[in-house]
């Protein structure tokens, strides 16, 4: 229902075409079914309960994002259709780092061994998905719990390259991907060739090359 009131309120958002719409459309329905759903639930017991609850409305409106094919939009309608998109993720990604703030523990961060394996990931992708501010406070309290075990590694060196990448640095760990002639390619490097030995510190899955290769087999914009 707030979906369909959502977009009976902007008619023509932006001037966009019907089809451009419906594409905004498939976001913002994921995210306000998956909130009503939640609203219907009991409320959560435990912060651990919430923060797996949160989890899963910072992955949905992105999973939808991943439906929405804008091959199939009006060529001069895309970089409008794509900003309303993330208007509608980034005011939801907003509301919850705001929620996630408000129950950060006195040790700093949502420890695996407490939290557990979900909640912990779920706490993760909210502050990633938020930006510079909050990487900057938590990079520092993450590093640490690496070693312990209580911060995936992987994870960690996501948000180290996210931040050193919006800070003009080159990445440390190759997780961060640029357009280039049409094709994805690792952005900036710093000590290219050790790049694998700090993956591997890191505990990630894959080699650089093998990363690498996910992503240069298909095109970008």
């Amino acid at each position: 229902m707030a979906a369909v009131l959502w977009m009976s309120q902007q008619p023509d958002p932006d001037g966009l075409s019907r089809e451009s719409r419906t594409a905004i459309r498939l976001v913002v329905e994921a995210l306000e079914t998956e909130k009503a759903r939640q609203a219907a639930l009991d409320p959560p017991t435990s912060d651990r309960e919430r923060l797996e609850r949160m989890g899963v409305l910072d992955q949905i409106g992105r999973r939808a994002l991943n439906s929405v094919d804008y091959s199939r939009l009006p060529t001069d309608e895309r970089p409008a259709a794509r900003a309303a998109v993330w208007r509608v993720l980034g005011d939801n990604d907003r509301a919850l780092m705001g929620e996630l703030l408000a129950m950060v523990p006195p040790e700093g961060w949502f420890l695996k061994s407490v939290y557990g394996e979900q909640a912990a990931a779920s706490a993760f992708l909210i502050v990633q998905h938020s930006g510079p501010e909050h990487w900057r406070r938590f990079l520092p309290v993450l590093e640490p719990l690496v070693a312990k075990g209580e911060v995936d590694g992987e994870e960690y060196g996501l948000m180290y390259d996210r931040l050193a990448v919006s800070e003009g640095r080159p990445q440390r760990y190759g997780t961060q991907m640029v357009c280039r002639d049409g094709r994805w390619a690792v952005d900036t490097l710093e000590d290219p060739e050790k790049v694998d030995v700090r993956r591997q510190e890191m505990g990630f899955r894959w080699t650089m090359a093998e990363y690498e290769a996910r992503f240069t087999a298909s095109s970008c914009a």
